[in-house]
């Protein structure tokens, strides 16, 4: 009996060591401080801000076309006979040229067509966002599990290690027999197995969160506190159209159909409508290009401003371009309608089956209610001298079992809830709820 407390103060002596090892070095992190260091160091943010920038320089260039697009320069040049053009424009010292927009039916609709696809840009960057929140907060949540598992499983080791002490001294003392001694064996190799399955599922959480919040894996530690309760999840409201109407993928698929569309308008209206430019030009001419000899009146400088009219009369190229954007818009349309439909669709699986996880999360938190009044029974008879040791270690065990059950129902019914909370477009705000 006495190597039997001495076997057990230093397992916890050595377990207490190791903790107070990790303490030292591990840094506990809010699941609110790992989401703002996920956003703000994740690559993914980077990426969607820089197709977000290149939407805006589109919806610019569209707009530009109604500024003025001024050029400086010179087309000189020797003469032999009648001045030619040089880049269709005459030779001359030094020249100006302006031209902008000033009535296109067509580039109203282009630049439309760009500002939807900034809007859609912007609203794809917070789709990105939303899906780095989730998997920041899923894998906190995930590696919280692990942690208390492995408390869990420490304090079994522990107990089943003091089993296999004390029913080594009772094989001694003729009570038992030998065969009960690898039965206890066999309990603790199999609290030793999932230990090592909770140790290394945390350790590849702890690295993955580590690599989403820039910090490192040793400096990583969780606080349970810091998880803010997931709502309720009522079965009676149409989540689907909420979803539907909400979540900024869909939003972004519509945005673009609308955007194909006006493209498409445009590129017909350039086959179509007729459009009118401002166009100015200023040259300064030189003698030694002969235009003093073939004009009669030549002066050096010169300057001519006005309009340019165009009317479309025959153009096969614009005119399969036009088809080609109706054909884009009309499948950027079909597009946009089957990401509302598969959002809505599953908005609404999850939604029915956050329901049939809340049920099998009360199974099973009965169960390790009636394991754990079945293990205080089991103790009451074992200091009565009516239990036996073996019925007292099979008893642990379901409580064990039943717990760790517990744990991952209750999982499983948080990450249902997270994802539904980011189909319905509130996982920002409930993951920022936390303190």
């Amino acid at each position: 009996m006495n190597d039997c407390r001495r076997f057990v103060s230093a397992s916890l002596l050595i377990t207490l060591v190791g903790f107070l090892s990790l303490a030292a070095t591990a840094q506990t992190i809010t699941l609110r401080h790992a989401i703002e260091l996920a956003v703000s160091h994740s690559n993914m943010g980077g990426v969607a801000n820089v197709d977000a920038d290149r939407a805006f320089a589109g919806y610019r260039e569209a707009r530009a076309a109604y500024l003025p697009r001024v050029v400086f320069g010179s087309g000189i040049g020797g003469s032999y006979g009648f001045p030619l053009s040089l880049e269709n424009a005459a030779p001359s010292l030094f020249n100006v040229s302006s031209q902008q927009v000033l009535f296109s039916p067509a580039q109203k609709s282009f630049v439309k067509a760009a500002n939807l696809d900034w809007q859609a840009s912007k609203l794809q960057t917070r789709d990105q966002r939303d899906a780095l929140i989730q998997d920041t907060a899923l894998t906190y949540i995930e590696l919280n599990k692990w942690n208390e598992d492995i408390d869990l499983l420490n304090t079994a080791l522990a107990n089943n290690q003091k089993m296999e002490t004390v029913e080594q001294e009772r094989i001694n003392a003729g009570v038992d027999k030998p065969v009960e001694l690898n039965r206890a064996k066999l309990a603790t190799a199999r609290v030793r197995v999932r230990v090592a399955e909770a140790r290394g599922s945390a350790d590849v959480l702890r690295t993955h969160l580590a690599q989403l919040t820039g910090l490192k894996p040793e400096e990583l530690s969780t606080d349970p506190d810091s998880i803010p309760n997931l709502p309720e999840i009522k079965q009676d409201e149409d989540l689907g159209s909420k979803a539907a109407a909400e979540n900024p993928a869909v939003k972004a698929a519509e945005q673009q159909a609308i955007a194909k569309r006006y493209s498409a308008q445009g590129e017909y209206k350039a086959y179509l409508l007729p459009s009118v430019d401002l166009a100015a030009q200023y040259a300064l001419l030189s003698n030694f290009n002969n235009y003093d000899v073939y004009l009669r009146k030549f002066q050096n400088h010169n300057a001519t401003g006005g309009l340019v009219f165009r009317v479309p009369f025959f153009d096969g190229t614009q005119r399969a371009r036009a088809a080609a954007a109706k054909a884009d818009a009309i499948r950027s349309q079909r597009d946009a309608e089957s990401a509302k439909q598969k959002v809505s669709l599953e908005t609404l699986r999850l939604q029915r089956t956050v329901q049939e996880l809340s049920a099998s999360v009360e199974v099973a938190q009965l169960e390790y209610d009636l394991a754990q009044s079945d293990l205080q029974a089991v103790q009451a008879r074992l200091q009565a001298q009516t239990g036996t040791l073996r019925e007292e270690q099979e008893t642990r065990s379901k409580v064990e079992q039943t717990y760790d059950a517990l744990i991952d129902a209750t999982f499983a019914l948080d990450r249902a809830k997270v994802q539904l909370l980011r189909n319905t477009g509130e996982l920002e705000q409930w993951a920022r709820s936390g303190k």
